[in-house]
């Protein structure tokens, strides 16, 4: 009797425990992103680039704000065959060449482009550092035209609601589907790990609307009812700030603005 105690003790203890998780879990498992612990490849005070799969990272950086502070900004780098196209700079063109230092010096791959995925700051904020060192810049013409009266450097190369681009011998998508955030967003999407990178017109679970000043929150949840159908396999969804999850990020966006 009073083994089998000992025994219940035992087995009730170490289900208590925390379980572990690996940073990089196989992809299509039943755990969300949100609930992974995710140790950087890199961190400095102003960078942060974490490995989310076989070819996508999660970078990190710091925008100063009036409104809302410090802010952390996301992007997406996509690298395959030594070749890699970032969505999103840096916040300023300092954190930028330190992104481009690690990839170009630490992982050895060629920055084949940088997609913008819309006007704002934290998108383009870095986009000189990339262009001083010869990478070719691009985001869709609506962006490019908001930018016009803008001080900040403006994508080199236009395209109209949809962009490939290779990466090795794979390719990544950049495309329009409407309205939210800005009325210029664009998401990337590589097929080959089903990761998608929503920018800011995806936000993280539990967060609040944000900034809203050049936003269409009518058309919002319409333009990712469009993202899930049109990318139906997703199982890496990364928000403009905030946490990286799944599709769970996105049904909370829709929400959040219907």
């Amino acid at each position: 009797m009073k083994k089998r105690i000992l025994l219940l003790i035992a087995f009730i203890s170490q289900s208590l425990l925390p379980n572990p998780i690996v940073a990089h879990q196989p992809i299509g498992t039943s755990l969300s992103y949100q609930h992974q612990i995710i140790t950087p490849e890199y961190e400095s005070k102003n960078l942060i680039i974490n490995k989310l799969s076989d070819h996508v990272y999660q970078h990190i950086s710091y925008l100063n704000t009036e409104s809302f502070g410090r802010v952390a900004c996301n992007g997406m780098i996509v690298i395959n065959d030594n070749e890699a196209v970032v969505f999103d700079t840096p916040a300023t063109n300092e954190t930028a060449e330190e992104l481009i230092g690690y990839l170009t010096g630490q992982l050895h791959a060629k920055i084949t482009g940088v997609v913008a995925t819309h006007f704002h700051a934290d998108c383009v904020g870095g986009l000189e550092a990339f262009h001083q060192k010869g990478v070719p810049s691009y985001a869709e013409n609506r962006t490019i035209a908001f930018l016009k009266d803008k001080e900040s450097s403006r994508p080199q190369k236009g395209f109209n609601n949809s962009l490939a681009l290779k990466v090795g011998n794979k390719k990544v998508y950049a495309t329009y589907l409407g309205e939210g955030h800005t009325r210029d967003n664009v998401i990337g999407y590589f097929p080959e790990d089903k990761a998608l990178f929503g920018g800011c017109l995806v936000k993280e679970v539990g967060a609040g609307k944000g900034n809203l000043e050049d936003a269409n929150v009518v058309a919002w949840p319409a333009t990712i009812k469009k993202v899930k159908a049109r990318y139906p396999q997703t199982k890496i969804v990364i928000p403009g700030h905030g946490k990286v999850g799944g599709t769970e990020l996105l049904d909370f966006t829709v929400k959040l603005f219907e």
